[in-house]
């Protein structure tokens, strides 16, 4: 017999199943079209079995989503120039901004102290386009990626050869109209980089530090932009893919 508490119990069971449905983890790193298994190059995040995001940027938590599992994840190699991205365990279901970070890893990028200052750089950026409104009505942001679970981006071909960590992140921004509503869903890899070139990465950020969570590409009403808006403004640093 199906009772009013059964119901309940019930509707409780699938709304947790559906929130589990709209996060997502971002387990594994593609190499020139080649696949991961989970969690072999990208550190475990705290969120691998709830896969919820992070909401908080001055948390330590914004930098890889991850403690104490550098030692336990393996390294790629990879060539300065080589097409590398992200696998998440799902299509990333909600709307928004997507990048990519490196950082040199001293001493070495399986190392816990790795990339703890002001030491990463964005080296790829998805920003969603804006169409204006017609006949005073307001515009739309156009988001990418929301029936895919994949994003890549290039390695810069003069990145000096050496240890790094690659970061991927999306700023999901369904409920980003109040502060700490923007949730970050976030990969961290470990690579070391061959081949490589001569170049100065820069601006250099250091994570938590990179965002304020005030920046107007992260506290944003994306369902009633106002009147005046003329496109979306991507947080972080200048990419540098040189």
């Amino acid at each position: 017999m199906f009772t009013p508490k059964a119901g309940f119990l019930c509707a409780l069971v699938a709304a947790a199943v559906t929130t589990v449905k709209a996060h997502y983890t971002l387990p594994d790193l593609i190499i020139s079209g080649s696949v991961s298994s989970d969690w072999e190059y990208v550190r475990e995040t705290q969120n691998h079995y709830t896969n919820g995001p992070v909401t908080d940027v001055t948390s330590q938590l914004i930098r890889c989503y991850e403690n104490d599992t550098a030692s336990a994840t393996s390294t790629a190699t990879v060539s300065a120039g080589d097409t590398v991205g992200f696998q998440a365990n799902g299509d990333f279901y909600h709307p928004g901004y997507f990048s990519a970070y490196m950082s040199a890893a001293g001493p070495a990028a399986d190392a816990e102290s790795a990339s703890l200052g002001q030491t990463w750089f964005k080296i790829w950026e998805n920003t969603p386009s804006y169409t204006p409104g017609v006949n005073g009505q307001p515009g739309t942001l156009n988001f990418n990626f929301e029936d895919s679970n994949q994003i890549t981006f290039r390695i810069p071909p003069s990145l000096p050869s050496g240890q790094y960590l690659i970061r991927g992140e999306q700023i999901a921004l369904h409920v980003a109209s109040t502060y700490g509503g923007a949730q970050f869903y976030i990969g961290c890899a470990q690579l070391n980089v061959e081949n490589g070139g001569n170049g100065s990465p820069s601006p250099l950020v250091s994570f938590p530090g990179g965002y304020t969570g005030y920046e107007p590409g992260i506290l944003i009403d994306i369902w009633d932009l106002p009147s005046n808006y003329t496109g979306y403004p991507a947080p972080g640093p200048a990419v540098w893919n040189e």
